[in-house]
């Protein structure tokens, strides 16, 4: 495999610090020309621009420049920190996204990773793609702008979706596809009925029992928004109808998904939850770097198991698969009155079923736009409404 020049997005969360020991294993495989940040611990944004030697840094946070440019300074010298570019504000990651390197890893969290997706594909750049919330905020714009196989998914049950599907159904004919299986782990209240949930505080909804993760997207996986949310990805990615995805909960998460075909075959991707694999897929795909993470171990007694999903306690899924059917707009007013509620939760604001009720509610009263119609201004604009109408119910509660 040739090296690759990257951009990394979201540099200093989960994703990309991750991305980070992935690129660093591989010394030659990759040239990080760009990294991208809020701006919240702007000292470990310099430190990372001075390990891979990046020539551009984008900040989200305009208060925050003159820090990182301090930090820069700290970590690189006078001289060198004054040869870094530094991008500032709200549209710096879009910018960097648009400069054409041969990868962009979205690692953002949330809907503010929607306009630097359409900005590394207008480029012709291959997206990794992490920022699962840019393609359900975005699904028609997003589909409209990629070519195929630009957009290579990095969350690991897309991940392992798009491997199945490469060892089993003749691309790019779909047809022998019956249906696509997402795998959830069930969160930490898996097993609870809902009334047991209504009061559970923050902190218990973070303690996630596989993965390291994000706040916000483990509230998301503990309520399983998250998996609703993966639904409508793999809808989109896949061209796979909403009614033949299937959500069953796996605890050991160890099989991230599988497709089942139309003989009566399934094929599943294992591996040991280590999101290195499917970033370093991300990165090097179609191709498979060497030694990325631990494989399983055949020679050790184990169990796996495989329940349905529990949607009275957790109707976030179902949630998202009408919003899917709805209209162009819903799934953006799905994530939008989302994220809202995760904000208020973490903050102490609300209760825990607080979030998806109001989700619901949202999406009630949402008139919708055609997918003729998605412009992204027509999207956008049903993001700020969702979110202050989301805000005004959950102030009520």
């Amino acid at each position: 495999m040739s090296t690759r020049t990257v951009t990394l997005l979201g540099s200093t969360g989960s994703i990309g610090t991750q991305a980070i020991d992935v690129v660093t294993a591989h010394p030659g495989r990759y040239v990080v020309e760009g990294i991208s940040a809020g701006g919240s611990d702007v000292g470990l944004l310099a430190e990372q621009a001075a390990r891979l030697g990046v020539r551009t840094i984008a900040v989200a946070d305009a208060a925050r420049a003159d820090d990182l440019r301090d930090a820069l300074v700290a970590r690189l010298g006078g001289p060198q920190a004054r040869r870094t570019e530094v991008l500032v504000g709200p549209g710096a990651a879009a910018d960097l996204a648009g400069r054409g390197s041969d990868v962009v890893l979205n690692g953002i969290t949330g809907s503010v990773g929607l306009r630097p997706t359409l900005a590394a594909l207008r480029a012709g750049s291959t997206l990794a793609l992490a920022n699962k919330e840019s393609l359900v905020v975005g699904g028609a714009l997003v589909k409209a702008l990629a070519h195929p196989d630009q957009i290579v998914p990095v969350d690991s049950e897309h991940s392992a979706i798009a491997q199945a599907l490469r060892g089993g159904a003749h691309a790019p004919d779909r047809s022998e596809v019956r249906r696509l299986i997402l795998t959830a782990s069930g969160g930490p209240f898996r097993g609870r009925a809902r009334d047991e949930i209504a009061t559970v505080t923050a902190e218990q909804a973070l303690q996630h029992p596989t993965w390291a993760m994000g706040p916000v997207v483990t509230v998301n996986s503990a309520s399983l928004m998250n998996k609703g949310l993966e639904l409508i990805e793999a809808h989109l990615l896949f061209d796979v109808p909403t009614d033949d995805i299937t959500v069953v909960v796996h605890p050991q998460s160890v099989v991230h998904s599988m497709v089942e075909f139309c003989d009566g075959s399934t094929i599943a991707q294992a591996s040991p939850p280590d999101m290195r694999l499917p970033i370093a897929l991300g990165l090097s795909w179609p191709d498979r770097l060497d030694v990325v993470s631990p494989p399983c171990d055949w020679t050790r007694a184990t169990s796996w198991t495989f329940e349905p999903l529990d949607a009275a306690t957790f109707p976030a899924v179902d949630l998202a698969r009408s919003a899917a059917a709805a209209s162009a707009t819903h799934p953006a007013v799905f994530n939008a009155a989302n994220e809202q509620g995760v904000d208020a939760f973490l903050a102490g604001r609300i209760g825990f079923l607080d979030i998806v009720d109001t989700v619901e509610r949202v999406l009630g009263e949402h008139d919708g736009v055609a997918a003729a119609d998605a412009t992204l201004e027509a999207v956008e604009g049903a993001e700020t409404w969702a979110r202050s109408r989301a805000d005004e119910l959950l102030a009520r509660r």
